[in-house]
């Protein structure tokens, strides 16, 4: 059972992301965060979901909000999805599962009858104050970009 982080201060992170960034929690203070985590560079459900947060930018933008892509796969990986799906916003690397950890999204998944770790689709909404106020855990794609948009909306107004 993951740990709820609902009301907690956001976990301290630092990783390399994308456009040659350094990305860490503290460079975002005063501003929202959306915060997802996703399994795999350019396989269909992470590819619908970042296009439409993509797509919502703009919206989350025009509520004082950023978002940061998290996943274990490499800077190089990273550009690539990012560019072909023209992402407007940085892809974080976590290799070492340091980030994954911090948010506690690593679980035992099935697949054609083999167990492994793997990064449970999440999402979280880090306010202006640095406290974690919503978080989705085992996220399906389908709807989930405008559920978030809709609690940045009410966190925001």
């Amino acid at each position: 059972m993951a740990k709820n982080l609902v009301g907690k201060k956001c976990p301290a992170f630092k990783a390399d992301a994308t456009n040659d960034q350094m990305v860490e929690n503290s460079s975002f203070k005063g501003m929202n965060v959306v915060i997802y985590f996703y399994p795999k560079d350019s396989t269909p459900g992470c590819t619908t979901e970042g296009q439409e947060f993509r797509d919502s930018y703009k919206l989350f933008k025009k509520m004082n909000t950023e978002i940061l892509g998290v996943s274990r796969e490499s800077i190089k990986s990273h550009e690539k999805f990012k560019s072909n799906q023209s992402f407007p916003f940085e892809l974080l690397s976590d290799p070492d599962e340091k980030v994954c950890k911090a948010f506690d999204v690593m679980k035992l998944k099935s697949m054609y009858g083999r167990e492994y770790m793997g990064v449970d689709r999440s999402t979280f909404i880090v306010d202006s104050s640095g406290k974690i106020q919503k978080e989705w855990r085992g996220v399906k794609v389908k709807g989930h970009v405008q559920e978030v948009l809709e609690a940045v909306r009410e966190l925001t107004s």
